[in-house]
């Protein structure tokens, strides 16, 4: 409950250096990674010998039972975290493709590598991509069934982060015209009425006076 309270008394200042520096992280990372990539390229050699390969492999099939296990898990409770783990399954299962062809090229396996990726790994990753984006859509079609300012299906690369969004967005007063306000009135005055009926009927020694 402490993190909750925490995170509902972030201002949108608060929220904002959050983001921006979470962003400049980021970048920082992924600029760090190119040159370094082309360093691995040049500098790594085309065989290597490992102590640990198999531990290096089975903690790799391990995180992608966890995550296919938490996937059904969640689609079987219908939880939204579905879309999480389902996504971070289908990562792991093309980056298994991936390593079981690279890793066996030009040696028997090849293969068997190939008709694994192509028939088992690589469908499965698509599948809980496809489901993934899927549920993204649906999620998207319910809180923003209007759509977007032209009107058109709002897309997830256009949608605001959530926490972003103002909590009381301002209003335009010359839309708030008197047509509205008088519904809203009496829509009050429909629920007032309604709750002093309510607090009538719970006081003690009130009767039906019928």
């Amino acid at each position: 409950m402490q993190t909750e309270q925490r995170l509902a008394r972030l201002t949108p200042e608060q929220m904002r250096r959050r983001r921006r520096l979470t962003l400049q992280l980021l970048w920082a990372c992924a600029l760090a990674l190119v040159p370094w990539t082309i360093y691995l390229g040049l500098s790594l050699p085309d065989n290597y010998s490992t102590r640990y390969w198999s531990v290096a492999w089975t903690g790799f099939d391990v995180l992608l039972l966890l995550a296919l296990a938490a996937t059904a898990y969640f689609g079987w409770r219908g939880r939204q975290a579905l879309i999480g783990t389902a996504i971070a399954a289908a990562t792991l299962l093309v980056c298994d493709a991936w390593f079981d062809i690279t890793l066996d090229l030009g040696t028997p396996g090849i293969w068997t590598a190939l008709a694994s990726a192509v028939f088992i790994e690589l469908p499965l990753a698509f599948f809980l991509f496809h489901r993934a984006a899927l549920l993204l859509r649906l999620t998207l079609l319910r809180f923003f069934p209007d759509g977007d300012e032209q009107g058109r299906p709002m897309k997830l690369s256009k949608l605001p982060l959530i926490p972003m969004l103002p909590v009381d967005p301002p209003y335009d007063p010359d839309v708030f015209d008197e047509v509205d306000a008088a519904e809203l009135a009496e829509a009050a005055g429909d629920a007032g009425n309604a709750g002093d009926a309510r607090d009538a009927e719970r006081k003690p020694g009130a009767r039906d006076t019928r």
